[in-house]
């Protein structure tokens, strides 16, 4: 349903974004924002599926905005890479989870809108990522891979397998334990230890003697995130960009980096870049009390920055202004806005798997006009409808290093007197637990299992990079450029190996 009405509503979306270049970076392509009308045309051609157009349009620019028009021709086969399943490829992918799946059913799940598609160039074509759309959304093909689970799961074996030694409900349990007995913010130190990989692919580029340039992700020296310490780099001419002072996202590297710079001895051999670092988090657990807010208290020349809009993912369109007017309802205190605006979003906004962020123009319309998105969609339209409603908010990623597993992540932070900047996790949002302490925690606390890199978005790599990066927005698994030219994700890997420790 929401893919087949998608094109006309990226058309929209599109077309009320294009703004003067501002001083702050767009965290997107320029084409985004770009005025010239060439590549407007070209813009609304790639957001309708017409690529093959687009391409036309572009080819014949000689004169104007030449960078967004390179960076648009990057973006066309990135976002065919995204849509690249057929039907027949879908039903063999499907197969494992619904055994009994036929091309009707795949056409039928088309129609109704249930798998997430793009028509390009004429064709209907599949997100990459799918069965993971249809099996979240759909009940039909929920139902029947449930039964096929039921069918050939083994016998049951209940009460023989061991309790789980770790469970995120225990450790918010602990965090809040902690905290109301000691009287601090900041508890259950977890001290980390990392070994990052990134492997690229031996390209067609390559030659002997060619310049290989790789950013690899570096936690930030923060509050709650202390005793960074690279251990160990492989090259070992590695350089660690200095940290942003006091957290502030305009004193320092917003994204940063672990950098290497490598002549290439042998074309056919892969080129491996291993970091090794350690460092310890604290949970975060600040208590919060409606009565004390107050709407001023810190530097307001400082806070204005977070207030206002950033095309093209933070822009206050009439549908954004209506859903702050709806939620907040005349309120005024700036704790209890947030609040209403992160149950809002609990209620309206389903997790579901992304595209790259480099294709979506602007993140906060994606989420609020399908009523989906992952954690970075959920996070951009929390920060937008904070500002509109007139809380200051800004950007936050990294990853999250739970035990059970590490993911990417991306979240909020919001600016409150007498607090300060306070964490928001609206991806997380309101936890299955009758505690309320537990149920609300990801709105102003979070816990012991976060790695930092990211203080803003979009901002400048050190040093910086030449090319159009692989995610112009988030930085969390690296950036690689040979020659002067990025390579793509597709064009190398990662690993990431963690050990983990109770912190001093």
């Amino acid at each position: 349903m929401f893919r087949i009405l998608l094109c006309s509503t990226f058309l929209i979306t599109m077309t009320t974004i294009a703004a003067p270049p501002h001083a702050q970076p767009p965290g997107s392509s320029g084409a985004f924002v770009s005025n010239d009308p060439t590549i407007q045309r070209a813009v609304v051609a790639y957001s309708a599926g017409q690529l093959r157009e687009a391409e036309q349009i572009l080819g014949q620019m000689d004169r104007g905005d030449l960078i967004s028009r390179d960076e648009l021709l990057q973006l066309i086969p990135r976002l065919r890479r995204e849509y690249s399943l057929d039907p027949s490829q879908l039903l063999e992918k499907l197969r494992p989870a619904i055994p009994d799946v036929t091309s009707d059913d795949i056409e039928t799940w088309i129609k109704a809108g249930a798998l997430q598609t793009r028509i390009l160039d004429g064709q209907i074509r599949i997100f990459r990522r799918e069965p993971g759309h249809l099996l979240r959304f759909c009940p039909e093909a929920i139902q029947r891979r449930d039964r096929w689970k039921a069918k050939t799961a083994p016998p049951s074996t209940a009460g023989s397998d061991p309790e789980p030694s770790w469970s995120l409900q225990s450790h918010l349990a602990q965090i809040i334990d902690q905290a109301t007995a000691s009287g601090k913010a900041e508890v259950c130190p977890v001290r980390h230890t990392i070994t990052y990989t990134l492997t690229v692919k031996p390209h067609r580029r390559a030659r002997v003697g060619s310049i290989l340039r790789a950013w690899l992700p570096f936690p930030q020296v923060y509050a709650r995130q202390r005793d960074v310490t690279l251990l160990e780099s492989s090259p070992p001419s590695a350089i660690v960009a200095e940290p942003a002072t006091d957290g502030n996202p305009v004193t320092g590297p917003a994204q940063r980096t672990v950098f290497f710079e490598h002549s290439i001895v042998d074309p056919n051999q892969p080129q491996v870049f291993r970091i090794r670092f350690q460092f310890t988090t604290s949970a975060f657990y600040p208590h919060l009390d409606d009565s004390r807010a107050v709407a001023t208290g810190g530097d307001e020349a400082s806070l204005s920055t977070y207030l206002v809009e950033r095309p093209p993912h933070i822009v206050f369109t009439p549908e954004i202004r209506q859903r702050v007017r709806e939620i907040v309802a005349g309120e005024t205190n700036p704790l209890v806005k947030a609040r209403r605006i992160f149950h809002n979003l609990d209620d309206s906004l389903r997790w579901t798997p992304e595209e790259e962020y480099c294709l979506i123009p602007n993140l906060s319309m994606h989420g609020l006009k399908r009523g989906k998105g992952d954690c970075g969609v959920a996070a951009m339209l929390f920060i937008t409808l904070c500002r509109a409603a007139g809380v200051p908010a800004r950007w936050q990623s990294g990853w999250t290093t739970r035990p059970e597993g590490w993911n990417m992540h991306d979240w909020a932070e919001i600016y409150v007197a007498p607090w300060g900047w306070i964490p928001v996790d609206a991806s997380y949002g309101r936890q299955p637990s009758e505690n309320p302490a537990i149920r609300d925690f990801y709105f102003g606390h979070t816990d012991s299992y976060r790695l930092i890199v990211n203080l803003d978005y979009g901002r400048e790599l050190s040093p910086p990079k030449r090319s159009f990066r692989s995610e112009p927005l988030d930085f969390q698994r690296g950036e690689v450029e040979l020659d002067g030219q990025n390579l793509y994700f597709d064009d190398w890997d990662y690993q990431i190996e963690f050990e983990r420790d109770p912190g001093p």
